[in-house]
């Protein structure tokens, strides 16, 4: 099979470079629909058959040249993830960590919102889920069944719609 270059699959395979670039070219296209993390874009070239070497060259410059930040991926992430489909930060860590992001990058990127921030937003998702809320308790375990797949803490949950229930929100 030729390339672009006129090159058959053999003639790329014998040169390092054109390998690398092979690689780089590859990763880029995968990076051009969205942020990635290094291990999606590790498991993205070995599943394409790049060559491990290649993998770790390509790994290393997109690093070097910031295009691959799992730090700035997880801030992202968690702010994207917040904002348009209100998820919790239990769920928001587990999916980081699924995506192969370091638990003390996760944890950094968790801190921007504190556990009042936390709150509010769960309240906020409570009142407008469930504005008329009352004290039936199949009506409050939904309520907190929504709360919990949202990824947000158990105790929060009962507590934030407790005090739905009892109409003082907060």
């Amino acid at each position: 099979m030729d390339d672009s270059l006129g090159l058959t699959t053999s003639e790329r395979a014998l040169d390092p470079e054109l390998r690398l670039q092979h690689a780089l070219d590859l990763a880029f296209r995968y990076l051009n629909r969205r942020e990635r993390t290094v291990l999606e874009m590790r498991r993205y070239l070995e599943g394409k058959r790049v060559e491990p070497a290649s993998i770790e060259e390509a790994l290393a410059s997109l690093l070097e040249q910031g295009y691959l930040d799992d730090e700035r991926f997880a801030r992202q992430f968690a702010e994207d993830k917040r904002l348009l489909e209100e998820w919790g930060a239990d769920r928001i860590g587990r999916k980081l960590r699924t995506l192969g992001v370091a638990p003390e990058v996760v944890a950094g990127a968790l801190a921007a919102r504190d556990r009042d921030g936390e709150r509010e937003a769960a309240e906020a998702l409570v009142r407008r889920r469930f504005p008329l809320l009352g004290e039936e308790p199949r009506e409050l375990q939904r309520a907190v069944g929504v709360l919990l797949r949202k990824g947000y803490d158990g105790e929060l949950a009962w507590d934030v719609v407790r005090a739905q229930a009892r109409g003082g929100g907060a």
